[in-house]
């Protein structure tokens, strides 16, 4: 995917448009000449043009919801963060494997908030009440963000707001390549901006409508010269054949990009491929075709916190996994932390 995403369809919640960033969306939509379309709620949100399943989930994925977030409640948001902000929920990429297919189920479509001001505030409290120790928000949980700010630039005033505080810090994730709007926000180090990245075979295989590989690092290149502590997510590893190359090749990509003087503060996260029971009949049910390996045989079961357990690679896999991926950080990147491994 080379092309920022813009929506096949716009909803609005009856009052979005209070809000100057909902005026902002609508005269933008009107511009492009953007089917639009108002709904009482994102609930109501049913009907999307297409005969089969399989057509009305991907107009589903190419909907935006204009809306106001109404809970001000943020759930938490362990091990990355204290919490989940939530600026949007939904994401346009149609990566096999993730883990929205289950708890977006059949509302795919995207969602992005306009109370922006009133989700900060909030964050502010919740900053307040953890004083003086540091409080971080997790700005991706639910979605990617940076998939659909060139509309929004939520996520910069987010990164304005939490570089002017003193006890704030944001971090979000993103596989998009299409950071240059963010670049010359005033963050202040506060942000830490990661990357989502894989070996080729699973980019290609099961991450169909988001940004190539060389895209994404060469973003990670802009963003660590622009001062932002940085980050990468791989995830999911996935054994496939060749797979302790796949990510050597990886590693030595990012070695080559990233300036000397942005790597002693560079995270790595390290998630192996799992999938559930009710995830495996929603991407069967989605992606028909998939390539993506998910015979329980060949997993073994962990029980999970509320009682759903996952299907993970058996013991000896996963520690060839870990024993490579620690192996190629220390090589490549002595002085990165790892942040977990599960």
């Amino acid at each position: 995917m080379n092309k920022p995403f813009m929506p096949q369809l716009v909803y609005f919640e009856p009052n979005a448009l209070d809000y100057p960033l909902g005026k902002e969306l609508k005269e933008k939509f009107e511009k492009l000449g953007t089917e639009i379309r108002f709904t009482t709620s994102h609930n109501q949100v049913r009907n999307l043009p297409g005969d089969t399943d399989a057509q009305k989930y991907r107009m589903a994925k190419s909907t935006l919801v204009v809306g106001i977030r109404k809970t001000l409640k943020f759930d938490t948001s362990k091990p990355s963060a204290e919490y989940a902000i939530p600026f949007a929920t939904g994401c346009m990429g149609h990566c096999h494997y993730c883990y929205l297919q289950t708890t977006m189920g059949s509302k795919p479509y995207i969602r992005t908030y306009v109370n922006v001001e009133e989700i900060l505030e909030a964050a502010d409290h919740y900053i307040e009440e953890r004083a003086p120790e540091i409080t971080r928000f997790e700005a991706a949980c639910t979605s990617d963000i940076v998939g659909i700010d060139h509309l929004t630039h939520t996520l910069k005033r987010a990164i304005n707001h939490f570089g002017q505080t003193e006890l704030g810090r944001l971090r979000f994730v993103t596989k998009f390549h299409y950071v240059d709007h963010l670049l010359d926000a005033e963050h202040n180090g506060h942000t830490r901006f990661r990357f989502s990245v894989n070996a080729d075979f699973v980019i290609k295989n099961f991450e169909p409508g988001t940004s190539p590989l060389d895209k994404r690092i060469e973003a990670a290149g802009k963003v660590a010269r622009a001062g932002y502590p940085l980050g990468f997510i791989v995830a999911p590893i996935y054994l496939h054949e060749g797979w302790e190359e796949g990510y050597r090749h990886l590693f030595e990509r990012l070695d080559a990009e990233l300036p000397q003087d942005a790597r002693d503060d560079i995270t790595f996260e390290f998630i192996q491929h799992r999938f559930t029971k009710p995830a495996k009949k929603v991407i069967e049910k989605n992606y028909p075709k998939t390539k993506l390996e998910l015979d329980e045989e060949k997993r073994r079961y962990k029980w999970g916190k509320y009682g759903i357990g996952k299907y993970i690679y058996p013991k000896n896999e996963e520690d060839a996994i870990k024993e490579h991926v620690f192996g190629y950080t220390e090589t490549f990147f002595p002085n990165a932390k790892i942040e977990y491994f599960t």
